[in-house]
């Protein structure tokens, strides 16, 4: 799967760091749901660093197309809380 974060680029995430991601989603979902932004904001910047060091950083020039993506915590509530779907930031994936 290829994830994005907004403004840093794409990396690759095999599937114990996308087990690790969905874990941390749902809690940012919960935190979204919940208009906590101090608790969001910290599941994101917990997704980032899982993924800045756990994940295969693709190059500038890689152009597959993004799965997931990943906003900086430095988003409003408001704008964060648009990026989530109903299955939170990371989709269901097919069994």
């Amino acid at each position: 799967m290829i994830v994005r974060l907004m403004g840093e680029g794409q990396f690759r995430a095999g599937d114990e760091l996308l087990a690790k991601l969905n874990e941390l989603d749902d809690r940012a979902q919960a935190a979204a749901d919940a208009d906590d932004e101090p608790e969001l904001d910290g599941h994101l910047d917990e997704m980032w660093r899982l993924v800045q060091a756990e994940g295969e950083r693709l190059g500038d020039d890689d152009l597959h197309p993004s799965d997931v993506l990943i906003p900086p915590s430095d988003l409003t509530l408001e704008e964060t809380k648009r990026l989530f779907s109903e299955q939170g930031l990371i989709p269901d994936l097919p069994a």
